[in-house]
């Protein structure tokens, strides 16, 4: 057992350092970088002693700052349910936008403002895990005929369509300020976010993270299929749709505060397991949460500057650079084939 610890622990050394200096170096860059453009020294005299400006500590430490903070929970969130989905569902494919989930939840919280409903803000997650949760479970329904990650994904793509297709609908009924509210929202985006919003969100954050790797276990016995997982004591129906609420949560709550972001949830656990060369949930899912965190992070900033002055939504990046990566590596994968 020791020497099991030992082998497992020198697996994610490597691989938790090199992301921790990835997030280091990214979060500073995007700390200094921008308009105005502070050097390092002027940044660190600001961080730690004290020192600056007036206008320069507002846009670091009020504008700046919370947006990368925010970056981080949401993205460690979103790959921690990536994570809990794949492994429940014992498909690589599996994520909340392939599976319904966002697109449920981007329905619901747009209905809120299209049809201005009095519901409490705090109240917005809820609501939000309520459409994930439908999105969600009409897919997994439909899809249990459906043999391998193929079928699923096609179900998923299909439920998905629809709901943005209805999504469509009730923006043609909303007012021009209500298009105008939902446009950057339903792409995805940290921008204009601050304190207020981390505080939001941090209190999922603490309970959910550590529910999510509480179920680790669970979902290891999963993926070694029903029957097997059931043989061993495992109450498949059960802990699946347990995990699945865990999952569609998790998404619920990023979504109410920023938007569906596209391709974290998915793509941050297949670089886990590569990076890490471990399919063992206990390891994966904090090293994957810790991954997607720098993954939005990193994408965040190149949103932020790469255009600048003018800003795309974070969600944007992340669907075409997660896309592409994604579609390579369904595309290389066992000669082109897509299994499950």
């Amino acid at each position: 057992m020791a020497g099991k610890t030992y082998t497992t622990g020198r697996k994610v050394i490597l691989p938790v350092f090199l992301l921790l200096v990835v997030l280091v170096a990214t979060a500073s860059v995007g700390l200094r970088s921008g308009t105005p453009v502070l050097g390092w020294g002027a940044l660190a005299d600001l961080l730690w002693m004290g020192g600056g400006e007036e206008l320069a500590r507002t846009i670091v430490l009020d504008i700046r700052l919370p947006r990368i903070v925010l970056g981080l929970l949401v993205g460690a969130l979103l790959s921690a349910a990536g994570t809990l989905m794949q492994g429940a569902l014992n498909n690589r494919l599996a994520g909340p936008e392939l599976l319904g989930i966002s697109a449920g939840a981007s329905f619901a919280v747009a209905a809120i403002t299209v049809l201005h409903l009095p519901i409490p803000f705090h109240l917005h997650p809820m609501l939000a895990l309520a459409g994930g949760l439908t999105g969600g479970g009409i897919v997994v329904v439909a899809a249990r005929g459906s043999k391998g990650a193929t079928g699923m994904l096609l179900v998923g793509m299909a439920v998905s369509a629809m709901l943005n297709g209805l999504l469509v609908v009730l923006i043609a009924m909303g007012t021009s300020n209500d298009v105008n509210l939902l446009y950057t929202y339903l792409l995805g985006s940290l921008a204009n976010r601050g304190w207020e919003q981390v505080l939001r969100i941090l209190p999922w954050f603490i309970v959910l993270l550590p529910l999510a790797l509480a179920l680790a276990r669970s979902v290891n016995l999963l993926q070694l299929g029903d029957e097997t997982a059931s043989g061993l004591g495992v109450k498949v129906d059960r802990a699946r749709l347990l995990v699945l609420i865990v999952s569609a949560l998790l998404v619920a709550v990023t979504v109410a505060q920023c938007g569906p972001i596209g391709y974290i949830a998915l793509l941050a656990p297949h670089l886990t397991r590569a990076l890490t060369r471990s399919q063992d949930v206990r390891l994966v899912l904090p090293v994957s949460a810790l991954c997607g965190a720098v993954l939005l992070t990193a994408a965040d900033q190149m949103a932020r500057l790469w255009l600048e002055p003018m800003e795309l939504p974070v969600g944007v990046w992340t669907t075409l650079i997660g896309g592409t990566i994604f579609l390579l590596y369904i595309v290389t994968r066992r000669g082109g084939g897509v299994h499950g």
